[in-house]
């Protein structure tokens, strides 16, 4: 879960929250309300999982509330976009990252090209890289949770400590101060709310233990509480990379930059706390975040294609068991395959820009699904009920529907097309329940 959260994100939404809070205290409250959000919403997961627990996150939660149709789209979207997607482009970012220490892994230069009508597959070397990053971790999670583990934790905790050291070094003995906010600099409520969607989109992945809730031992105790301390450490070490950025630079030099076009703030904050060699050192940071991040969703995303298949509602190979294993092992092939061919397309931005609202449109479904759940089923038994019932989820699902509804009024062309490649599994859907 800690994995899946934390991404590059961290490294470059500060400078768009700083654009629009420039105030120090703001900016640090949009990041700990998003947090809080964030936890409201795996406290409502983590009941849905106990009650729940099966693999697919919330294709379950959506399927047993409001039909599977509902569920169909939210694993279909994530099939598509929302997983393959952001995992081609972690992979690209990774190459990227790569080739500052290994040039030849960061050239975009084409090797070849395949014309094939709406779209050209380019091969690169940065497109090598990315698709040897993805292959990789795919076939270390085919060979069983054993291996995954391993190789998730050592990444996980890999890029946990680095940030950690990273906060305490530059607070500690970095070149930095508090600067207080300038002259008329105030704290407007508007660009205060608009500042929570790129920070939820940050906390973004909190949810990722329920995906594997049929795989986890004891998961009415451990799934709550993967979701509780995973959610919680996030937030505390967001705030403290934030709290770290505001004492190298002042809010409206961060918002600055941004608007400059240098989005890894990072990057400047640790050449002004430690210098040229610290922001290298950084990079090398990245590429262990980005793999981390990888691997979590090269994990989570096929439990949700091989639930989908359990029900009929998939292609059938993707509720194959690999025999010895014991892993999806075709739906984890599939899902990497996909991305792959997006990394050579190019065309997981737009993916990603089309339907980035439809992430935080089925984490707020998925949580109203409680609502559904407790009003049908109130006597089912519940190893774990969600803290601050009916308050905290109300809240999240109402957020989610502002945050949805703000996007789509901001960008609707991009979300008309979200949309569209969210209505074309619908025909796919009947289709495939006709045929079981």
């Amino acid at each position: 879960m800690i994995s899946n959260v934390i991404g590059v994100g961290i490294f470059t939404s500060p400078g768009i929250i700083a654009q629009m809070v420039p105030h120090p205290i703001g900016m640090l409250s949009v990041w700990l309300a998003g947090g809080l959000l964030a936890f409201a919403g795996a406290m409502a997961y983590a009941e849905l999982a106990a009650l729940r627990p099966r693999s697919g996150g919330e294709y379950v939660y959506l399927r047993e509330a409001f039909g599977p149709l509902a569920g169909f789209l939210s694993g279909w979207t994530s099939f598509v976009a929302g997983f393959s997607g952001a995992i081609a482009a972690g992979a690209i970012a990774a190459a990227d990252y790569l080739g500052r220490f290994i040039p030849a892994a960061g050239v975009t230069e084409p090797l070849a090209r395949l014309p094939l009508g709406i779209v050209t597959l380019t091969v690169s070397p940065r497109a090598l890289v990315a698709i040897a990053a993805i292959a990789a971790l795919a076939a270390i999670h085919v060979r069983g949770i054993g291996p995954g583990r391993l190789v998730q934790n050592v990444l996980a905790g890999g890029k946990v400590a680095a940030l950690l050291v990273f906060v305490a070094l530059g607070l500690a003995v970095g070149q930095g101060t508090w600067a207080a906010p300038a002259p008329g600099q105030g704290i407007v409520p508007t660009s205060w709310l608009l500042a929570l969607v790129p920070v939820m989109f940050s906390y973004a992945g909190w949810n990722a233990a329920a995906y594997v809730a049929e795989e986890i031992r004891d998961p009415g105790r451990n799934v709550p509480r993967a979701l509780a301390l995973g959610t919680l450490g996030v937030v505390v070490l967001y705030l403290g990379i934030n709290a770290l950025y505001l004492y190298a630079l002042p809010v409206e030099e961060i918002g600055a930059l941004n608007a400059q076009g240098q989005i890894a703030i990072a990057d400047a904050a640790a050449r002004r706390l430690l210098g040229a060699s610290a922001a290298g050192l950084l990079g090398a940071v990245t590429i262990v975040i980005l793999l981390g991040s990888l691997s979590a969703m090269i994990l989570a995303g096929p439990r949700v294609y091989y639930a989908m298949a359990q029900d009929h509602a998939f292609f059938p190979a993707a509720a194959r068991v690999h025999q010895r294993f014991r892993t999806p092992a075709v739906a984890i092939v599939a899902q990497a395959a996909w991305s792959g061919l997006l990394v050579l397309s190019g065309t997981f931005n737009q993916l990603l820009t089309y339907t980035g609202f439809a992430v935080v449109l089925f984490s707020g479904l998925a949580v109203s699904a409680l609502f559904v759940l407790r009003y049908r089923r109130p006597d089912e038994p519940r190893p774990f009920r969600a803290w601050g019932y009916p308050l905290a989820p109300g809240v999240f699902a109402l957020a989610s529907l502002v945050i949805v509804v703000n996007a789509i009024m901001r960008e609707p062309g991009p979300s008309a097309w979200g949309l569209l490649l969210m209505a074309s599994g619908v025909p796919l859907f009947w289709w495939l329940r006709r045929r079981s």
